[in-house]
C-alpha cells in the first residue's frame, strides 16, 4: 500500500502523532488520514507525492517508540526527572490531558500522549501490555544511581552481560519496562 501525501494537518491527529509545525506530514491514502481523525486536511485535487521513509540519510531517529499512559504528566515527570530523559514538547488539550509529547534521550526519542482520548491509534492501544524500550546510555551505573535516587521501580540492577553490554532494566508507572545499557545496535547497511 502506497502512503499518498494529500495536506497538512493543522493539528494533531487524534493518534497524537503529527504535528505540522515540526515538519510531520500525515500519511494518508486517498482523502483520509491515517488516524481517520483528521479533519483539517485539505485535499489538493491532483496533487499526489508518494512519501518516502523518514529517518533514512537524516539525523532524525528513523524508529520512535510510541505510548499512551493514564497519567501522562507522571509518566513524563518520571522519565524526565528519574530515567534522565530530555522534555522536547508537551501539548496539553483544553481539559489538561497530554495530546501529545516528545522526549529525547542522546539521538533517540518516544513520543507519547494520554489514554482514552479516542481516535485509530488509541483505539489500536486499549488493552495494549505494557510495551518494552531499550535506551543506549553511556555510563549504565550513573543512570541507575539517579533512577535509584528518583524511586524508580528497578527489575535487574546495572548487570555485565555475556555479550559484552552493560544494562539494567526498571518499570515506569504504569508498567512499560525500559532497559538501559551499553549495546548500541548498528543501523543495517
Amino acid at each position: 500500500m502506497r502512503a499518498i501525501l494529500t495536506g497538512r494537518c493543522k493539528r494533531f491527529s487524534a493518534c497524537g502523532l503529527l504535528l505540522a509545525c515540526s515538519g510531520f506530514l500525515p500519511a494518508v491514502v486517498g482523502d483520509r488520514c491515517h488516524t481517520g481523525d483528521c479533519r483539517d486536511i485539505p485535499v489538493r485535487s491532483g496533487h499526489e507525492e508518494v512519501i518516502t521513509m523518514a529517518g533514512t540519510g537524516s539525523s532524525r531517529p528513523g524508529v520512535v517508540p510510541t505510548l499512551l499512559y493514564a497519567d501522562a504528566k507522571a509518566a513524563i515527570r518520571q522519565l524526565t526527572e528519574g530515567l534522565g530523559f530530555t522534555e522536547v514538547s508537551v501539548y496539553e488539550g483544553e481539559d489538561g490531558t497530554v495530546e501529545h509529547a516528545e522526549l529525547s534521550y542522546g539521538n533517540g526519542m518516544v513520543m507519547l500522549g494520554s489514554k482514552g482520548r479516542g481516535g485509530v491509534f488509541d483505539t489500536a492501544m486499549k488493552g495494549a501490555g505494557p510495551a518494552g524500550v531499550y535506551v543506549v546510555v553511556d555510563d549504565v551505573d550513573a543512570h541507575h544511581r539517579r533512577a535509584v535516587e528518583q524511586g524508580v521501580d528497578i527489575l535487574m540492577p546495572p548487570t555485565d552481560q555475556d555479550y559484552g553490554s552493560r544494562d539494567y532494566m526498571a518499570r515506569d508507572v504504569e508498567g512499560n519496562v525500559w532497559s538501559f545499557g551499553t549495546y548500541a545496535p548498528e543501523a543495517g547497511a
